[in-house]
């Protein structure tokens, strides 16, 4: 947790100020942007980490909020939430990493079962790879989503986006979204035996 400092906002001070205000101020005072930094660096790490692995996580969530930045003033700032707005840009560089991330998850679906009675060898593999909570069938079954698919699934499940939230990320009508993410848990359900293909939302990180 922040320590506060003397003339530093308070937490709930700081929450007064939309984001969209935030973005319009930093159009010309360039410094106040870092308030957005501070409110979603953590979430979109943790969102890419999870899509790519932590090596790469680091350097991607950067480059998001570079990226941002350069972007503000075409931010649309009826949009009070900044975040669908940040997820889409991670989403999007994401695209480079398509390979990456089909191949991380097709490693960890082979990842074997923990042997009783020894040092759990599956939970040393995926803390490496960072897994966070992935089990090996899902990891199965979202490697052979498309990526479209993909993205609405990974946007609602790992970065807790609403359906509005999500259609605003990438750019498509809501509709677009339910029907995309309507297929992706149907064929996840297939390849999962029937199990709700969102329950990896609550997924332990250090499961």
């Amino acid at each position: 947790m922040a320590v506060e400092s003397p003339g530093v906002r308070t937490r709930e001070e700081h929450r007064e100020d939309s984001d969209a205000r935030v973005i319009a101020r930093s159009r010309d005072e360039p410094e106040h942007f870092a308030a957005l930094f501070d409110r979603y660096a953590d979430a979109v790490h943790r969102y890419v980490a999870r899509r790519i692995g932590p090596e790469a996580a680091e350097d991607l969530m950067a480059e998001t909020f570079t990226t941002a930045f350069q972007r503000r003033h075409t931010y649309d700032l009826t949009r009070a939430d900044a975040r669908p707005w940040l997820f889409g840009i991670a989403t999007n560089l994401m695209g480079r990493h398509r390979r990456a991330e089909a191949r991380r998850l097709k490693a960890l679906a082979k990842v074997p079962e923990p042997v009783q009675h020894e040092e759990p060898v599956a939970d040393r593999a995926v803390a490496r790879a960072g897994a966070t909570g992935v089990r090996r069938e899902l990891a199965a079954a979202l490697a052979r989503l498309s990526a479209r698919h993909r993205d609405v699934v990974l946007l609602v499940a790992w970065g807790d986006l609403g359906y509005e939230e999500a259609a605003q990320a990438l750019g498509v009508p809501v509709g677009t979204v339910r029907s995309r993410l309507n297929r992706a848990r149907k064929k996840l359900r297939e390849a999962l035996g029937g199990s709700d293909p969102t329950a990896f939302r609550e997924a332990d990180p250090h499961a």
